[in-house]
Order: structure tokens, then sequence, then C-alpha cells
């Protein structure tokens, strides 16, 4: 199906093709994947009649989170029952919406649990293009001056259980993806030119059939997965840290190849994407009842027993993906709003205390200029200084709630609420 598009003036559509420090937010979690802004003049507070610049509303159904290059936000779309699936793109300054595009037609979509959406996956962002995906559903290149579609692929397989939820990230000329749902699990790397295929590796644990307690497995939840793929650099080489639902993974980013891994019988159902540091990958093992495990970088084939450093078992994120600064690391639990401080070498608890205003927390915090900011199902945006001892800074609420993850750029805060988008600034 060809997409809609709107047409404006050449300068509203001029996108910054040698962007700024602090000025773009291309990828889930940001520039780095890791969730850290170098942006500076951010607002601490705010309410519906303090500090935002504009309110937009959006259609449908969606989680993903906004993504910002220069002058355009985008965002995916899909209706509820998941059979129209699209992007929009928002004006940066005006918050006026420039392109809603209709991408994908699904018959009979899959099943996706009530906690997640059919547009969950965040897009990834660059000068002139973006790529979006949906899964199995489809993934597409469109043009960001004219919305036209570049290219799309809706033959890469994958039952994804529970909904899809895995956003891609970008490495050089490829476009990098996980699938790992109930059929098949493997990662892909496309052209991101054409959507041709450079690579595709296949999950190599054996996931059997059994749960840790001898019981027959009879759903997909074992072998389903949510995480983002992450690229790292290492002994001065790029390298792709891959979460899955049994292990966490180091590939090649060139051919695929698996470097190592360690392997987690316990849990399952990876969603938090990992963050590095410190000669570290810190990664959380399941959806349920998870453990967060400091895994030392090197090393070849099975690492569990030789590079695992510490591991934590209390208050450990299922949903949001911590935050790392410096010799310290900060997670949040999804249903308590518990935030954790670590020591990010050994593991030990330096803090732990419950952030202000109930609800749930779907989204990942971000830090900027030594703060961290949260946002919850409920509407509420706290923040708080990162550091050795706990100090809330500001107890935000708007209407509304947030499962997506905030986009920091310039000098503003651009969160979306399940119903609209906002630019927070002073």
């Amino acid at each position: 199906m060809k997409p809609k598009f709107v047409f404006l003036t050449a300068a509203l559509l001029a996108v910054a093709a040698a962007p700024r420090a602090g000025e773009n937010w291309p990828q889930f979690r940001g520039p780095t994947g890791q969730g850290v802004a170098d942006a500076t003049g951010l607002p601490v507070t705010w309410s519906e009649t303090e500090n935002v610049k504009w309110k937009t509303p959006l259609k449908g159904k969606a989680w993903s989170s906004p993504v910002v290059w220069g002058a355009q936000i985008w965002v995916t779309t899909a209706t509820e029952d998941g059979r129209q699936l699209g992007a929009i793109a928002v004006d940066r300054e005006s918050g006026r919406i420039v392109h809603e595009l209709a991408l994908f037609t699904v018959e009979q979509p899959q099943y996706a649990d009530k906690f997640n959406s059919y547009g969950s996956p965040t897009p990834v962002l660059e000068a002139g293009r973006v790529y979006v995906t949906f899964g199995s559903a489809g993934t597409a290149c469109l043009d960001t001056a004219t919305g036209k579609l570049l290219w799309e692929r809706r033959d890469l397989p994958c039952n994804h259980w529970r909904g899809a939820g895995s956003s891609p990230t970008l490495w050089e000329n490829l476009l990098i993806m996980h699938f790992d749902g109930a059929d098949h699990q493997y990662v892909v790397a496309l052209d991101k030119r054409t959507g041709r295929d450079v690579w595709r590796t296949n999950r190599s644990v054996d996931f059997q059939d059994l749960t840790p307690e001898g019981k027959p497995i009879r759903d997909g939840d074992f072998r389903k997965a949510f995480s983002s793929p992450l690229v790292i650099t290492h002994d001065g080489k790029p390298l792709l840290i891959s979460a899955a639902s049994k292990a966490t993974y180091a590939y090649n980013l060139v051919d695929g190849r698996e470097l190592w891994r360690v392997e987690e019988r316990k849990h399952h159902s990876g969603t938090v994407r990992p963050v590095a540091g410190n000669g570290f990958v810190y990664t959380a093992t399941g959806l349920a009842r998870g453990e967060l495990w400091a895994v030392r970088l090197g090393g070849k084939g099975v690492v569990t027993d030789s590079h695992v450093a510490w591991k934590v078992t209390r208050n450990v994120p299922n949903r949001p993906s911590p935050v790392l600064t410096g010799d310290l690391l900060f997670m949040v639990d999804q249903d308590g709003g518990v935030v954790t401080c670590l020591e990010a070498m050994t593991g030990k608890e330096v803090w732990k205390e419950r952030l202000p205003g109930a609800g749930s927390y779907s989204s990942s915090p971000v830090l900027a200029e030594g703060r961290l900011y949260f946002f919850n199902e409920n509407g509420h945006g706290t923040v708080i200084e990162a550091g050795r001892a706990f100090k809330v800074l500001a107890a935000n609420k708007l209407d509304g709630g947030f499962m997506a993850s905030p986009a920091v750029a310039g000098r503003a805060l651009f969160v979306r609420s399940k119903t609209h988008l906002y630019r927070l600034e002073k």
C-alpha cells in the first residue's frame, strides 16, 4: 500500500546534515542507545500549564518512542486491532504534523498482549531517511522530506507471541533487528539502502522443551524476547550486544558471527536493552523475577561461568532499561517504582528508594546534566540527582500515562503519552 503524504515547503522540511552535539536523538534510548543525553538547559519542572511548548494529539495505540533529527520528530502508529500500521512525522518547532503515512494493512494480525501495542518498536532516524518496523508485519525505509516509500520487507518470519517490541539500530550501512519469537529466533542485518539481507544469524541456544522444573513448555514464552540490539566499541572494535530470551550474545557486526554468549536457564523473555561501560555489559535476564548480570567483555564461546562478575536479584527492571553513569548504575523496577543505585564495578547497593507518584514503569529513564528523568504509566514525571544520595528535584504530572521512553534534543524533552506528543522546554 502506497503511503499518503502531505507536501510542505523545502524550508520546513530541512533536516540537519551535520548535527550539533545534543541536537538529535536518532534511535531508542538516544545516540548511544543507552539513555544518556549531552543536551543542556532541560526543564526540571513541568505540568499541563508549565513548560509545555506544544502538545500534539496522536491517533492510534502505539508505544514507540519519539526519535528526533533536525526539524522532525518521528513515531510509529497503529490501530488498536493491529490492522493498520503507519508512521507520523511532527515538525519539531511547531508540533504540527508533517506526514501521517499509512504503511501496512494486515488482514490477520498476530496476537499482542494488552500491555503491548502493534506499534511498539521505535524507529531509527538519520539524515534523509527513517526506518520503521512492526516486526514480521512489515519493515520500511522512508524519505523524511517527502514521505516516499523507498523499500519495504514483509517476508521476515516470526511469531511474536505477545507482540513485537524490539527496536532496530543502525551501524554503517546495516539496519540490525531482532526477531525472537515462539517459532523463529534470529538477528538480521539488512542493507539500509536496499533492504536486502546482508547476514542473518540464528540464536545458538538450545531452548529444549522443558522448564527448569522439568515441565513441558506449551507456549512460546521461553523463546520470546523484546530486547533491542546495542552497538558498542570494545578494544577499539565495534561489537553487537544482543539480549535474547535465554542468553545475551556478542556478535561480529560485519558478518553476524557469534563471538560469545552468557546463558541463563532460570528466567526468560528478556526485555531490557543492555548498557555497557567499565569493561562490562549489564544485562537483565528475564521478563518476570529476572536478575541483572554484570558480564565482563571479551572471551569466546559460552562464558557464563568465567565472565559474570556479579548478579543482583532484587528490584530488577523487566521493562525499563538501566542507566550507567561513571561508577554508578541506576534502575527502576516496573511494578513498584523503586529506584536502585548500584556500584557498577561490584553490584553493591548504594541506596534504594521509591519514586513519588503511584504507577508502574515501562518507560526507560534518561540521564542529562547529572539528573535522571523518569516517566510512569500514570503520567508522573520525576527528576532526581544521579548521585550517591537519593534526592528528588521535582515531582511532575501530565495528563495520560507514559509507555514510551523520552527523547532529548536541544533544550527540550520530547515525551509521548498514550495519546499525545509533548515538547517540554523552559
